[in-house]
C-alpha cells in the first residue's frame, strides 16, 4: 500500500481532522478547497500559518476583532483575570459594570442578559418576544442568518447559503410553520405580510445590514418603514446586531441608521475575541426573563469573568477612541471599495462592490445586489478564483461569496497598499473564468 504523501502541514492536519471532525472543521464556513490553512498564531492584522505563511486578514474571525488580533489592552486584562479564576458560578462586580457600559452604548438596551454566542442571543430574544406578546409567529428575511437554531434556520445566509439547503434537515416542519420568511428590501412584501398577519406576529428579527449573504445594505427608508409597521401592530422589532453591533458605530446599526429597535442582540465585537453575547431591550420586555419573570433562560458560562474582562476592555477602548476609530475605518473601507471598482473595470469583470463602515464585499454579478435572490445570481466560480489568488498573494478574506470582509484598527497603510495590488492580480484571475452555469 502506497502511503499518501502530503504536501504541507495544513494538508496533514486537515487529513487528521477529517477523521474526528465532520468535514474536518468545527464550523462549515472554515472549509474551502482543497483544504483550509491552519493557523499557529495571530497578531494585529496578520495570521501566521502552520506552514510558515503570513496572511493579511480581512476575515477577522468573521467580524469579531475590530481591534485586530491579540490587542494588548485586551490580552493584558485577560491575563490578569486568569490568575483570579476563570469561572465562579456567582455574580461579579465587573459583569454589572460591563452591562452598564453596554446599556449606555446600545440605544434600546434598557435591560440585558449576557450569554455566550449570537445563536444563544437570538434564540432567547425570540423566546422573550413570544412570551411578552403571547403570539407565536415571527418574521425573518431571506438571507439573514440568526444562528443555527430551529426557528431561524429557514432560508438563512452564512454557511447555510454556501454549504446546505436553506432549511436544514433535522428541523421539524411544525416549528418552521411559525416562521414567515420574506425578501429583504421589499417594501410591498413587508407591507402586505404585516397588514395581513400582524396581530399574530410576536417579532420581526432582522440583520439591519445583511452580513451573511455577502454584504447587502438596506434601501433608503426600509428600516424606518419596518419600524413604523411593527410599532403600529405591537410587534417586537429585534435588530440582530451580532455583526453590526459596535462595528458600524458605538451604538451599532441603531445609531448608524437612527432607528431604535425594541430588542437587540450583540456578539462578535462585544467579546474582543472571546465568546460572549447579549440580548436585551425595553425594560418592560426584559423583566419577563427569569428569575424576574416566567420566560426561562440560563447558562453556566454566561457572564464568565474571562469573557467579561475581554469585552469590558474592548468597549473601553472603543468608547475612548470612537472619534478616531470609526471615521478612519470608514475611510479605509471607501478606499478599498474604490480600488475594487476601478480594478474590476480595468480587468473587464462585471462586479458590484458594497461597503458600510468597516465592512466591504464584491459580488461577481452584472446586477445590483439588493436581496438574497440577487446575491445568489453572483458567479461563485469567479469568486473562488478571486479568493484563491488573494490567498496565494498572502491576503485572506472569507472563502465564500456569501460572507463579508472586515477592516480593523490594526490594518496599516502598507497593508492596504499591498492588498490593492493583490486585488489587481485576483481580479485578473477572476476575469479568466467562464461564467458559472
Amino acid at each position: 500500500m502506497v502511503e499518501l504523501k502530503l504536501s504541507s502541514k495544513s494538508e496533514e492536519l486537515f487529513e487528521r481532522a477529517k477523521k474526528v471532525l465532520p468535514g474536518g472543521v468545527n464550523s462549515p464556513v472554515r472549509a474551502f478547497e482543497p483544504y483550509p490553512f491552519f493557523v499557529n498564531r495571530a497578531k494585529g492584522s496578520k495570521l501566521y500559518g502552520a506552514d510558515g505563511d503570513t496572511y493579511i486578514d480581512y476575515c477577522m474571525a468573521y467580524g469579531a476583532l475590530l481591534l485586530g488580533h491579540a490587542y494588548s489592552e485586551v490580552v493584558n486584562a485577560v491575563g490578569g483575570q486568569l490568575w483570579k479564576g476563570t469561572l465562579y458560578g456567582t455574580p461579579t462586580e465587573l459583569e454589572v459594570e460591563f452591562a452598564e457600559l453596554i446599556q449606555t452604548s446600545s440605544p434600546c438596551m434598557e435591560m440585558l442578559r449576557l450569554v455566550n454566542s449570537g445563536t444563544e442571543a437570538t434564540m432567547h430574544a425570540i423566546r422573550v418576544a413570544r412570551g411578552f406578546t403571547g403570539r407565536k409567529k415571527i418574521i425573518k428575511f431571506e438571507g439573514c442568518y440568526h444562528g443555527a437554531h430551529d426557528n431561524v434556520l429557514v432560508k438563512a445566509g452564512s454557511g447555510a447559503t454556501t454549504f446546505g439547503t436553506p432549511t436544514s434537515p433535522g428541523i421539524p416542519e411544525e416549528i418552521t410553520q411559525n416562521t414567515i420568511v420574506i425578501p429583504y428590501n421589499n417594501f410591498q412584501a413587508l407591507d402586505e405580510t404585516i397588514k395581513c398577519k400582524g396581530h399574530d406576529i410576536a417579532a420581526v428579527i432582522i440583520e439591519p445590514v445583511i452580513g451573511n449573504a455577502g454584504l447587502i445594505l438596506p434601501m433608503n427608508g426600509y428600516l424606518s418603514y419596518l419600524r413604523k409597521l411593527t410599532e403600529e401592530y405591537g410587534i417586537i422589532l429585534i435588530f440582530d446586531e451580532t455583526i453590526t453591533g459596535f462595528r458600524l458605530a458605538i451604538g451599532g446599526a441603531q445609531e448608524y441608521y437612527n432607528i431604535k429597535a425594541d430588542m437587540a442582540t450583540l456578539g462578535k465585537v462585544l467579546g474582543g475575541g472571546f465568546p460572549i453575547a447579549a440580548f436585551g431591550g425595553r425594560k418592560e420586555i426584559m423583566e419577563n426573563v427569569s428569575p424576574s419573570g416566567k420566560v426561562y433562560q440560563a447558562g453556566t458560562f454566561s457572564g464568565n469573568p474571562v469573557s467579561v474582562t475581554a469585552g469590558y476592555a474592548t468597549l473601553q477602548v472603543l468608547r475612548r477612541r470612537k472619534d478616531e476609530i470609526y471615521p478612519a475605518l470608514e475611510e479605509n473601507s471607501e478606499r478599498l471599495k474604490k480600488a475594487l471598482v476601478d480594478l474590476a473595470s480595468d480587468s473587464h469583470v462585471e462586479a458590484q462592490v458594497y461597503n458600510v463602515a468597516s465592512m466591504f464585499q464584491i459580488f461577481f454579478s452584472s446586477q445590483p445586489v439588493i436581496d438574497y435572490a440577487s446575491a445568489k445570481l453572483s458567479d461563485t466560480k469567479k469568486f473562488q478564483a478571486y479568493f484563491q489568488e488573494l490567498l496565494k498573494q498572502g491576503v485572506f478574506i472569507p472563502p465564500s461569496q456569501f460572507e463579508t470582509c472586515f477592516l480593523t484598527t490594526a490594518h496599516a497603510e502598507k497593508d492596504l497598499e499591498y492588498t490593492i495590488n493583490a486585488f489587481d492580480k485576483a481580479l485578473h484571475a477572476a476575469s479568466t473564468i467562464s461564467r458559472s452555469a
